[in-house]
């Protein structure tokens, strides 16, 4: 059961629009803006760990992966430091 309130305001035009296209599809204005918006958010996340490349850049990325480490003193003095969490511990 839905019980969370998700409230916008809309032009008249913006509203006539989404009505429209929503009665096209069968579907009532909130089952179509929800169905809108969620489709768009999974993109947006989908973009933040999901890319494409060619096979060039493909073999390039995964070449690059496969590199040893090249040693970093700023991540090494970073990780020397104890932790807030474990300081609490002593």
């Amino acid at each position: 059961m839905r019980n969370a309130a998700i409230n916008l305001r809309a032009l008249p035009e913006q509203r006539d629009l989404i009505d429209h296209a929503a009665s096209l599809l069968g579907k009532n204005r909130s089952d179509f803006m929800l169905e809108a918006a969620c489709e768009r958010a999974q993109a947006v996340l989908l973009d933040q760990v999901f890319f494409r490349l060619d096979a060039d850049k493909f073999k390039q990325f995964t070449d690059m992966l496969d590199e040893p480490a090249t040693p970093n003193p700023g991540l090494e003095r970073l990780m020397a430091l104890e932790t807030p969490w474990d300081a609490d511990k002593v």
